[in-house]
């Protein structure tokens, strides 16, 4: 009688053993995935504050420089522009590196009090020079509408037509907003009008590297 009580002691113990051993398995099991689901769920948290702290930095730059050409403090928007890279002005929403004026950060500093005359491009369907100083050229064409009450879009094309838009190409890891004014019914909605702003990254500030118009051409 004692052997076998012995036995079914020692059987009870090893039962007892495993069950032990294995529950702390799963506990540690269940303990992994849980951390792992928490990481998980922590990375894509920060990935959605980073996108909605860089979309509400966009919009703030974009209406700050909207706001110095509506008020032609053309000082102030030099401020925006890229210290390494500059700016380039584009006429059309066809960018063209080659042809579309550039200038450095000094060079537009020097040149917007000035009366001096650029060539920035030609004129869609006349194929005239559009020659003008650059306070000119900004209020003129840049600002030719009033963009402050245009619609407003982040990294997305609103205005087309029947040109090539070659942004995302010329500017591949950029981004960029685009202030968009739609057509009227008179026109059959043809004289919408874009401005783009382009921005870039330095030093973790984002500065301006282009400025680009666009409207229907022929």
């Amino acid at each position: 009688m004692k052997k076998h009580f012995y036995l079914l002691a020692l059987l009870s113990l090893v039962y007892c053993t495993k069950e032990v051993k294995n529950s702390s398995q799963v506990t540690a099991t269940d303990s992994l995935m849980l951390n792992s689901e928490d990481s998980i769920a922590n990375e894509s948290n920060q990935i959605e504050k980073e996108d909605l702290n860089r979309a509400q930095t966009l919009e703030t730059l974009n209406n700050e420089v909207i706001s110095t050409l509506k008020t032609k403090d053309f000082v102030r928007f030099s401020k925006y522009i890229h210290p390494e890279k500059g700016i380039r002005f584009s006429m059309y929403g066809y960018v063209q590196p080659k042809q579309d004026k550039h200038f450095t950060r000094g060079e537009f500093i020097k040149y917007v009090p000035t009366n001096i005359k650029f060539t920035w491009g030609e004129k869609d369907g006349t194929g005239d020079k559009l020659v003008l100083p650059i306070k000119d050229y900004l209020t003129k064409w840049v600002f030719k509408k009033d963009f402050k009450g245009a619609e407003y879009h982040e990294n997305v094309f609103k205005g087309s037509g029947n040109s090539i838009n070659n942004l995302k190409e010329i500017y591949p890891k950029a981004d960029f907003t685009e202030n968009y004014i739609p057509g009227s019914e008179e026109y059959g909605e043809m004289d919408w009008k874009s401005l783009r702003f382009v921005f870039e990254e330095l030093y973790g500030t984002k500065y301006l590297v282009a400025v680009i118009n666009d409207e229907w051409t022929v």
